[in-house]
């Protein structure tokens, strides 16, 4: 009975660890053209509603349960969507953060620091929130996890446009859709 349990345990740590660094190869920066062009805006505000828990229990209150279901589990592959769109443009930042690192003004460097390190926590933040989501997919009445990203995104998309308008006053850097 241990033995069994123990390889039950095993077993779903091994499959937790491969999904985690599935997910983290989803988020990876492929190497080719310019940094900046590869940025793709969110639109802040639907992935807020996505994320929204108020949204979540009006769905709950006003659908069956196995429209909860369905309606719900739309709304996590959208949440993933979004998630993963805001862990790639994380990679591109910390990219660009890490370049600007060079830079010889003070306020530029220190403006990449904290882009570099926003950007890294957001991406371990988007991994961990894909992996719940996947989880979540099964189990559609657990809380989304996703609200963590869309703060830390929010902080990155600021510090972005500090460094762009630090480096270049005339390109602005946009991760967020209007």
């Amino acid at each position: 009975m241990t033995l069994a349990l123990v390889l039950v345990i095993a077993a779903a740590f091994a499959l937790v660890t491969i999904l985690g660094i599935t997910v983290s190869m989803r988020l990876q920066l492929s190497p080719g053209s310019a940094l900046v062009q590869k940025i793709e805006p969110i639109d802040i505000e639907a992935f807020r509603n996505l994320v929204n828990p108020t949204e979540n229990e009006y769905l709950r209150r006003r659908l069956s349960a196995a429209e909860f279901r369905t309606v719900q589990r739309e709304r996590l592959r959208a949440a993933a969507a979004y998630i993963g769109v805001a862990g790639r443009n994380a990679a591109v930042l910390v990219a660009i953060g890490q370049a600007a690192l060079s830079a010889s003004n003070g306020a530029t460097v220190e403006a990449a620091r904290q882009l570099v390190d926003n950007a890294l926590l957001l991406r371990r933040n988007a991994t961990v929130a894909l992996l719940r989501i996947y989880v979540e997919l099964a189990w559609p009445h657990s809380p989304l996890a996703a609200a963590t990203v869309l703060h830390a995104y929010e902080q990155l998309s600021g510090r972005a446009m500090l460094l762009g308008r630090l480096q270049n006053p005339a390109v602005p850097v946009r991760i967020a859709a209007n």
